[in-house]
């Protein structure tokens, strides 16, 4: 039996609901089994989400963290794409650059908070900084990355037809490394998600991560605590899920393993 087959489509959906259904029985039964006062059980954290569903707080709550993601992340990738294809293109300039991104880059956006809140003050706009650096480095790298492998034939006719430097980046160069750029992208989402939750947890007074901090310091409601974090969960699986979707477009498809 060949273990790298395709699955059958109803496989894409039977295994995932049953991992899931065990993950919740799992859940359910431990909680009974250790009679934690503590710890919720699923049928808990069902309740606080209507609960907050009911109040209007829990689509206020994503909505304001989409927001802020979409902000930060949306300025990340418009600057550091362009800003990346330009670095890869001309490598004298990646040689001046490189240095302080390969400086910055380590640093965790989580040690920028005390930095973020004297620059902004507490509010939207230190998450946003904070959510902006989280992905724009790992795009800048896959973009810088990306360059290099594109084909030189590519270039070339491209040169041959009388493409200027400009036109050559964006015509010829983002293209072909388009499918390098959108790995680069996803793993930016992801981490920009999870930067969000920390930040909204100090900075900001509304979002999931906020909801996470509040729920604890405020009654321990560890049934909301929980809601909030499923949530962010589920949230991130989607966002994660759309950008694989990316991968069926037919401009980008060819340059992933099939």
């Amino acid at each position: 039996m060949n273990s790298l087959a395709e699955p059958r489509w109803w496989e894409k959906f039977l295994w995932p609901v049953a991992a899931s259904a065990l993950f919740l029985a799992v859940w359910h039964y431990s909680v009974i089994y250790s009679a934690t006062k503590v710890f919720p059980s699923p049928l808990a954290v069902e309740r606080g989400l209507a609960e907050l569903a009911r109040k209007g707080l829990l689509w206020a709550y994503i909505g304001d963290s989409l927001r802020r993601v979409a902000l930060g992340y949306g300025m990340a990738a418009v600057i550091g794409v362009p800003l990346g294809l330009t670095l890869g293109w001309y490598p004298a300039a990646n040689q001046v650059v490189n240095p302080v991104l390969q400086m910055l880059r380590p640093i965790s956006p989580i040690a920028w908070i005390p930095v973020s809140i004297v620059l902004f003050g507490v509010g939207d706009l230190t998450a946003v900084f904070l959510i902006f650096l989280a992905a724009f480095f790992p795009i800048v790298v896959a973009c810088v990355s990306g360059v290099p492998n594109v084909p030189t034939i590519f270039r070339r006719a491209g040169r041959n037809l009388g493409l200027t430097a400009p036109q050559l980046l964006a015509r010829v160069v983002f293209p072909a490394a388009l499918p390098q750029i959108i790995v680069g992208l996803r793993l930016a989402l992801g981490i920009a998600w999870l930067v969000m939750v920390a930040a909204e947890m100090i900075a900001v007074d509304s979002g999931l991560g906020y909801l996470v901090i509040d729920a604890r310091n405020s009654g321990k409601r560890y049934d909301l605590v929980v809601a909030a974090m499923l949530t962010i969960g589920v949230i991130g699986l989607a966002l994660d899920l759309c950008f694989r979707r990316l991968r069926n477009i037919r401009s980008v498809r060819w340059g992933f393993p099939q």
